[in-house]
């Protein structure tokens, strides 16, 4: 089993790129009474729902349901409504702010050609039951949403990790785990792969997510030219254009050699 680290808290406030954290203003939100049909969606919904909210955004009804009735609600739409795809569905790390995950459903309707999401906050730890039954798209995105960010999905038939190994510790979705990883999962693959005693030979792997390494194990980077798999990089640089022989139409060739990288951002 992997070692558990020492939980932080806010640590991808922390990294050198700052600026990926800039929030951007909210989308403005619409009253549902102006859509003709999301409105008597809606109406339907609270007819045998407890609905907390509901708008538009973006020519988009949200609304915000309880979270022991997920199952009820997305078998209504499916079979009342007429939202026949649920498209998406994952959840949101709300743990330092609130102490909640916020789940949402995207779901689609191709009569009527519109998109709904119903969103509900569950505190961390808290179980919510599976809609794999009444969407089978959902078998995967359960299992991500609880391998990414440690949602326990009951009812499903498989909750296992999907994209993390089984031993891994923690969910790498969640804002408090490290962008860079636990300490020891720098040595994760290596010690799978090739043993514990191959690491004063290979060295930790480094997951700085910004750096590009020409020397990496196959030279996946490509650094420069196109080499065949696993041959070791030449120092050789093959300039190559932006467009095609012969240019585009209308649009002003660039060349390779004349672009320029800005210090900063203008």
């Amino acid at each position: 089993m992997m070692r558990k680290y020492v939980e932080k808290k806010n640590l991808q406030n922390k990294p050198y790129h700052t600026d990926r954290f800039w929030v951007a203003p909210q989308v403005p939100k619409e009253d549902v009474a102006s859509d003709e049909v999301f409105a008597k969606d809606l109406e339907e919904l609270k007819e045998n729902f407890d609905i907390k909210e509901a708008y538009i955004q973006r020519g988009q009804l949200v609304v915000y349901i309880s979270a022991n009735e997920n199952v009820e609600v997305l078998t209504f739409l499916k079979h009342q409504l007429d939202y026949n795809f649920l498209t998406e569905l994952s959840a949101i790390d709300w743990l330092e702010k609130r102490g909640e995950f916020e789940i949402f459903y995207q779901m689609l309707s191709t009569s009527k050609r519109k998109r709904l999401r119903i969103k509900f906050f569950i505190k961390q730890k808290r179980e919510i039951r599976t809609v794999s039954n009444v969407f089978k798209s959902a078998d995967w995105g359960e299992r991500e949403m609880y391998d990414m960010f440690g949602v326990i999905i009951t009812g499903h038939h498989y909750m296992k990790r999907i994209l993390m190994p089984e031993d891994w510790y923690d969910h790498p979705l969640k804002k408090s785990y490290p962008l860079q990883g636990d300490e020891e999962a720098s040595w994760y693959e290596i010690d799978k792969i090739f043993g514990k005693e191959y690491r004063d030979i290979i060295g930790p792997e480094n997951r700085d997510s910004s750096r590009v390494d020409e020397n990496d194990t196959y030279n996946f980077a490509r650094i420069h030219h196109e080499v065949p798999f696993g041959e070791k990089p030449s120092k050789e640089i093959v300039e190559t254009d932006y467009q095609e022989e012969g240019g585009v139409f209308l649009i002003k060739s660039l060349k390779k050699a004349d672009s320029v990288i800005l210090k900063e951002r203008p």
